[in-house]
């Protein structure tokens, strides 16, 4: 285990883990390995894994474990996060859009670059006869 696990913070509460969030959270809900499985689409073994520890989830698993435990990903992922409901992709970007004003001009240059990349991706896929 990293030294992050379990460390304090200023409060004075323990501060969880991503694994220790997800048992948590399984439990306040009621539910068993299996039935949160389900919920995610995934198999209690890896339910499993993930509150022991074994794997860490991956971005799409823990995105979908956020929505059906209606916290944020922050909460999930970032130890002393205040939690919060599960906001769709949309709202964290126009969330997010009220910080552009603190990146640097070569950080933005890189965002503008990637959403760039990510358009001409969409649109490539849509001429291929994709779903964007």
């Amino acid at each position: 285990m990293s030294a992050q696990w379990g460390r304090q913070v200023d409060h004075g509460g323990p501060v969880m883990s991503l694994q220790e969030r997800v048992k948590q959270l399984r439990k306040e809900h009621g539910w068993s390995q299996g039935e949160l499985a389900e919920r995610v689409g995934g198999d209690p073994a890896q339910i499993s894994r993930y509150e022991n520890g074994r794997i860490t989830p991956s971005a799409d698993a823990v995105v979908k474990l956020a929505e059906v435990f209606d916290v944020s990903t922050d909460y999930l992922l970032v130890e002393d996060s205040p939690r919060r409901p599960f906001r769709g992709a949309e709202d964290a970007l126009g969330e997010r859009l009220g910080t552009i004003g603190e990146l640097s001009a070569e950080d933005l240059t890189l965002l503008l670059g990637f959403l760039d990349a990510l358009v001409t991706k969409n649109r490539l896929k849509a001429l291929a006869g994709g779903v964007s």
